[in-house]
This record gives C-alpha cells, sequence and structure tokens, in this order.
C-alpha cells in the first residue's frame, strides 16, 4: 500500500515540475518579448522611419505569447479539458468493437 501512496506523490510531483517548467518558459518568452520588440522599433525608426515594419513581428509574437497563455494558464480554446478523457474512451469503444 505504500508503494502506490509513494508512486501518487511522485507522480503529482513530475506533473508539478512540468508545470513549472512550462511556466518557467511562459516567463522567458514574455520578458524576451519585451527586450526585443523595443529593440525592433528602435532599429525600425532608426533607419527605416518611413516603412514601419517592427509591428508585424509584434504582432505575431503577441499571438503566440497568448496561445502560450492559454495553454499554461489552463484555457486551451482549441481543446477543451475532457476532450483527451473523451478521445481515449472514443478509441477503446472503437477498439474493443474490432474484436
Amino acid at each position: 500500500m505504500k508503494k502506490e501512496y509513494k508512486y501518487s506523490e511522485e507522480n503529482k510531483y513530475l506533473r508539478a515540475k512540468e508545470k513549472l517548467d512550462n511556466l518557467k518558459g511562459f516567463y522567458y518568452n514574455i520578458v524576451s518579448f519585451c527586450l526585443v520588440i523595443p529593440t525592433l522599433a528602435f532599429i525600425n525608426f532608426r533607419f527605416s522611419p518611413n516603412q514601419i515594419w517592427f509591428y508585424y513581428n509584434m504582432i505575431g509574437w503577441g499571438i503566440g505569447i497568448l496561445i502560450h497563455a492559454l495553454y499554461i494558464f489552463g484555457r486551451n480554446p482549441f481543446i477543451s479539458k475532457n476532450w483527451e478523457q473523451n478521445k481515449i474512451q472514443e478509441l477503446i469503444n472503437n477498439d474493443t468493437k474490432a474484436f
């Protein structure tokens, strides 16, 4: 019985560690964005002020950060929380029908 408890605690630790690593990656993404975009804006306005191009990078990267945030904080608009469980159950049901 103790072995199952230890396994469960180890599983919880590994899941928490994975979430923490994902969160750190998100924060690194934000810091990079806050450093790179102003640098690109400076380069753009300094060397080609008549043609503004840095906002393409800002919008694209911003969309990426938004999707990353939705994933990290559990609000994935593309796949619901129960989708994976429902899909697994569907695949199990289809597999048992084949036999």
